[in-house]
């Protein structure tokens, strides 16, 4: 193992603040009249009075200032099911709740709809669509889900999704010859076992992440890589190890060293079987989690 490789693991990353930069609000030119007669409006019942105050955002809507702030304050709360299904938005309403302009509303609901969470017709208006017609693996909406709700059920499906993904790759890049990449994937198994030695979570988990990556990109497949970060990425949002291990341990050292092997082998099955293993090892000792349901 070269001394830039570990170097490479232990190097801290920069922290993303994730702050809001400031704005001035283009206020609607009128307040909402008291006691006005409406038909099923959605409640806007602890809703954020300004956007300025919303301080968590995700990296679809961060840098957007408040057309951004204003996708993300009604995602949270069509994906919370604060807007349940076919639930009317008036844009008017909007506007006069969060104090933004008619182009933000307007912007903000077609950003929405691309997602898939509302949907606009003549003579309908804009309404909440039911969670089947979600783009589930739209950056945002996974981040709404896991800090809401369905966050056991993201968490569960995303799991299930892995555990189909990375044992195709593993049998996929049994049948690739690269000697280079071949050697990373040796490499940071050294390093996890180097890491494990000294106690070292951070750099184990830093070549734990690199080894899964880099074994994708083995498989050839770009259509599966590009699914497998984006599952990835959608793990570590919603809580849950998007590494092969959750902490380090000598059954996830074994597994990782064992489809090392079977790559260079040319043992597909061998390589598919022992990612299956090792996604299915518990974090605690001589535990297991059950395989994914079969549908």
């Amino acid at each position: 193992m070269s001394t830039l490789a570990h170097t490479m693991m232990t190097a801290a990353r920069p922290a993303d603040s994730g702050l809001a930069s400031s704005g001035d609000l283009d206020r609607y030119p009128y307040v909402e009249a008291p006691g006005a007669d409406r038909v099923g409006p959605p409640s806007w019942e602890g809703a954020e009075t300004e956007l300025g105050r919303v301080g968590r955002r995700t990296a679809g809507s961060r840098g957007r200032g408040l057309h951004g702030q204003l996708v993300q304050q009604l995602g949270q709360m069509i994906v919370s099911g604060d807007l349940g299904a076919d639930r009317p938005l008036v844009p008017e309403e909007i506007g006069q709740r969060f104090e933004v302009s008619r182009t933000v509303v307007r912007e903000s609901l077609r950003v929405l709809e691309a997602k898939g969470l509302v949907s606009a017709r003549p003579n309908v208006g804009t309404r909440v669509r039911p969670v089947s017609d979600w783009n589930l693996l739209d950056p945002d909406i996974i981040e709404w889900r896991a800090f809401g709700p369905q966050r056991d059920d993201q968490r569960r499906e995303l799991n299930e999704l892995r555990w189909t993904i990375e044992p195709l790759a593993a049998r996929l890049a049994a049948g690739h010859g690269r000697e280079d990449i071949q050697q990373r994937l040796s490499d940071m198994v050294e390093i996890m076992g180097h890491a494990f030695a000294q106690g070292d979570g951070l750099t184990f988990s830093r070549a734990d992440a690199e080894f899964h990556s880099l074994l994708v990109q083995l498989a050839g497949n770009r259509m599966l890589e590009h699914l497998s970060g984006i599952v990835g990425a959608a793990l570590q949002v919603s809580g849950a190890p998007a590494t092969g291990c959750e902490r380090p341990g000598e059954s996830c050292l074994t597994h990782h060293a064992r489809i090392v092997d079977c790559l260079a082998a040319g043992d597909a099955q061998g390589a598919e079987a022992a990612m299956r293993q090792l996604l299915t090892v518990h974090p605690e000792p001589g535990g297991v989690v059950p395989a994914p349901r079969e549908h």
